[in-house]
């Protein structure tokens, strides 16, 4: 049976909730936040793959930066250019208010169990895995990563992987600033601009190629040969 709780407590919880749910882009800040910046020269050519993260509670980025390695507030590749702030109502996983302040409606589960119930405590176990892993762009990258997170989390009742993220991120992140379409877009349409005035149909024809190629070996270690692709 589930304990009452007072209107008026829960009312200052949400709003003691809500204050600290605030984004602020100058201190690289992105509470319970997807973040994601453009990668050197890759997506210069395919301009929809970059670096992808995830954020604690008070705002800390977390990336997969390389082999066992999990970087903390220190993006790898810069700062974010798009966000989007994951609704903890979303996530089935854990309780929608921080658990310091619902102590008496959650139920603890001892951490080194395959429950979690707080945010924090989701991307903890998150990064004791992949501390113990190998970084490879091809099977085991940042998105792995995320995309682990978001199912220990519950968002969306999981099935996060490595395509559906990026596809997420691409369609639903929200620009950080203006500076940061110009940051996303303009190498891009440069590479492309000199590639067509020098390289003509040939540049495009190896450009379609080469993006056929990579976004096929994702979709294939994906949904094909599931266990070819590390989450």
């Amino acid at each position: 049976m589930a304990p009452e709780v007072d209107p008026d407590h829960a009312l200052m919880i949400e709003d003691n909730f809500l204050d600290t749910m605030l984004v602020d882009p100058k201190r690289d800040r992105f509470p319970c936040c997807i973040v994601w910046s453009p990668l050197p020269v890759l997506s210069w050519f395919i301009p929809f793959i970059g670096h992808i993260g995830i954020c604690r509670e008070d705002g800390i980025i977390l990336d997969f930066a390389g082999p066992n390695f999990v970087s903390v507030d220190n993006f790898t590749f810069g700062e974010p250019t798009r966000y989007f702030q994951v609704s903890r109502e979303h996530c089935c996983c854990i309780p929608p208010y921080p658990a310091e302040n619902t102590s008496e409606y959650v139920e603890n589960n001892d951490e080194s169990g395959s429950n979690v119930d707080t945010w924090d405590a989701a991307l903890r176990k998150s990064i004791q895995e992949f501390q113990h892993l190998s970084y490879s762009i091809f099977t085991c990258n940042c998105h792995s990563f995320v995309a682990n997170g978001l199912n220990r989390l519950g968002f969306q009742a999981g099935g996060w992987n490595v395509v559906n993220l990026a596809i997420f991120i691409f369609l639903k992140g929200r620009w950080v600033n203006k500076t940061s379409i110009v940051k996303t877009y303009l190498p891009p349409l440069v590479v492309l601009g000199l590639g067509l005035i020098f390289g003509g149909g040939t540049f495009l024809t190896y450009l379609v190629i080469f993006m056929f190629v990579l976004i096929g070996w994702f979709l294939l270690g994906t949904y094909f040969f599931k266990k070819l692709i590390h989450v």
